[in-house]
C-alpha cells in the first residue's frame, strides 16, 4: 500500500502516512509481558478464579480474572508506588515493556514528536474507595494530596509521559469497553497526519474493587456461575450467562512506517484501518439489529482500503453475554456475507475475562500477534453451539492460519463501537 494523498476542506493535498506496530507491552491475568501472555493464550490457559482482592461472598457474581504475581516495585520507584493507583501501576509496567519490546530503550528520538494516549474507564477505583472511607470516618482533613493523582483517569497517560519524557500529543479517552481501541485509533490518526513519529497507546483497568464490582453486579450483565468459576466466561456458547470482570493493561508502540524504517526497527504488523461509531440507542444494551457494529466494521474496512474477503480472522468483542454474542455474530454475517462463514473467530475474554477499558488494547495486541505468527488463539469453555451464533469460532485449541489481515472489535456500554484492522507488512 502506498501512502495516500487526498484533498482536505481547503482543496490542499494532504498525505496520510502508513502506521506500524513496533512494540507490545501487556499485563494480564494469564501473564506479564507479551510472550508470556501470548503463550498462555495459545495454550488456552484460564485466568479466572474466585475473587481474592476482597471477600465476594455477598456479591451476586463472585469470580474475576485477577492479575497475579504483579510486583509494582519492578517498574516504579518505591516512593512513588503508594502515590499511584493499581491501574497506573499496570500502565507504567505495560509501557515500559512496550518501549523495551520496540527497541526504544536508550534510542535517541525526538521527544517532542512522541506522545501518549492511554485510557481507562473506572480509573483509580481503589483510591476513591480509600478516600471515601477516610472522609466518612475521619473527616476531610484526613485526605492527603495524592487522592487526586491516584484517582484521575488521565494519571496513567500522564505518568507514562513523564516516565519516558514523551512531550508530544497526550490524551486519556474514556469510552467504557471500547476505550483501549479508541486510544489506539486516535494515536493512529495522529501518526497518519504526521503530527508525531511515535505514539504509545492503549488502556488500563483495575476495577476488581468492591464499589465498581457491586455496581456491575447491579447491571445483571455478569455471570453468576459461582459454583464453577473456571467455566463462567464462555463466549458464543449456548449456556453463557454473562461476562466475567478482568483487570490489566496493554500499551503498544505505534510509529510511522518511515520513522520505523529509518531507525531499522523490527516491524510486527501494519495498523491499516480504524472505525468508530455510536449506537445512540441504550446505555447498557446493544442496538438489536447490530447497526452500530456493522457500520464500524465497514468503516474500518473502508479506511484500510480492503474488501471484506481480505480479512481472515476476527478477534471478537465476544463478552459471553446472551445479547452481545448473538448480535455481534449477526452483524459479522451482514458485513461479510458468505465470507463470514469462512472467517476464523475467537474471543480471548474466555481466558482473561472482560478487562473493560483495557480490553480493546489487550485484544488488539493479540490480533497483532495472530497476524505476525499465523496463530489463532482459541475460545475456551465452548461446549454447546447456539443456533443464533452460527460462525466458525475457534474452540478446539489454537489453530494455524496464514493471515494477510485481521480485525479486532470492541463494543462498549453507552453504545460506543470501535474497530481496528491490522495487516501483514
Amino acid at each position: 500500500m502506498k501512502e495516500s494523498e487526498e484533498t482536505n476542506y481547503f482543496g490542499k493535498a494532504k498525505r496520510e502516512l502508513r502506521v506500524v506496530v513496533t512494540g507490545i507491552g501487556v499485563v494480564s491475568p494469564i501473564g506479564i509481558g507479551v510472550n508470556a501472555f501470548w503463550d498462555a493464550l495459545l495454550q488456552g490457559r484460564n485466568g479466572i478464579g474466585r475473587i481474592t482482592h476482597f471477600d465476594p461472598s455477598e456479591y451476586r457474581s463472585q469470580m474475576a480474572a485477577e492479575v497475579k504475581d504483579f510486583r509494582p516495585e519492578n517498574w516504579i520507584e518505591e516512593k512513588t508506588i503508594s502515590r499511584l493507583d493499581r491501574f497506573t501501576h499496570f500502565a507504567l509496567a505495560s509501557a515500559a515493556l512496550a518501549v523495551r519490546d520496540a527497541g526504544l530503550d536508550g534510542f535517541p528520538f525526538d521527544q517532542n514528536r512522541a506522545g501518549v494516549i492511554i485510557g481507562s474507564g473506572i480509573g483509580g477505583a481503589e483510591a476513591l474507595e480509600e478516600g471515601f472511607g477516610l472522609l466518612r470516618d475521619r473527616g476531610p482533613k484526613s485526605l492527603g494530596p495524592f487522592i487526586v493523582s491516584k484517582s484521575l483517569i488521565n494519571t496513567a497517560a500522564c505518568m507514562v509521559s513523564i516516565k519516558h519524557g514523551l512531550k508530544g500529543p497526550l490524551s486519556a479517552p474514556s469510552v467504557a469497553c471500547s476505550t483501549g481501541t479508541n486510544a489506539i485509533g486516535d494515536a493512529f490518526r495522529i501518526l497518519q497526519r504526521g503530527d508525531a513519529d511515535i505514539m504509545l497507546a492503549g488502556g488500563s483497568e483495575a476495577s476488581i474493587s468492591p464499589l465498581p464490582f457491586a455496581g456491575f453486579c447491579g447491571t445483571r450483565s455478569m455471570s453468576t456461575r459461582n459454583s464453577c468459576v473456571e467455566k463462567a466466561s464462555r463466549p458464543f456458547d449456548k449456556n453463557r450467562d454473562g461476562f466475567v470482570m478482568g483487570e490489566g493493561a496493554a500499551v503498544l508502540v505505534l510509529e510511522t512506517l518511515e520513522h520505523a524504517r529509518r531507525r531499522k526497527a523490527r516491524i510486527l504488523a501494519e495498523l491499516a484501518g480504524y472505525g468508530n461509531t455510536a449506537d445512540a440507542f441504550h446505555f447498557t444494551a446493544p442496538e438489536p439489529e447490530g447497526d452500530g457494529m456493522m457500520r464500524v466494521m465497514k468503516a474500518a474496512l473502508k479506511d484500510a482500503g480492503l474488501e471484506p474477503g481480505a480479512i481472515g480472522y476476527i478477534n471478537a468483542h465476544g463478552t459471553s453475554t446472551p445479547m452481545n454474542d448473538k448480535i455481534e455474530s449477526a452483524a459479522v454475517l451482514k458485513v461479510f456475507g458468505e465470507h463470514a462463514l469462512r472467517l476464523k473467530i475467537s474471543s480471548i475474554k474466555s481466558m482473561i475475562g472482560h478487562l473493560l477499558a483495557a480490553a480493546g488494547a489487550v485484544e488488539f495486541a493479540a490480533t497483532v500477534m495472530s497476524v505476525t505468527t499465523g496463530r489463532i488463539p482459541p475460545t475456551i469453555n465452548f461446549e454447546e453451539r447456539d443456533p443464533e451464533c452460527p460462525l466458525d469460532y475457534v474452540t478446539a485449541g489454537a489453530e494455524f492460519l496464514h493471515l494477510e489481515a485481521a480485525m479486532s472489535n470492541s463494543f462498549g456500554f453507552g453504545g460506543g463501537n470501535a474497530c481496528l484492522v491490522v495487516k501483514k507488512i
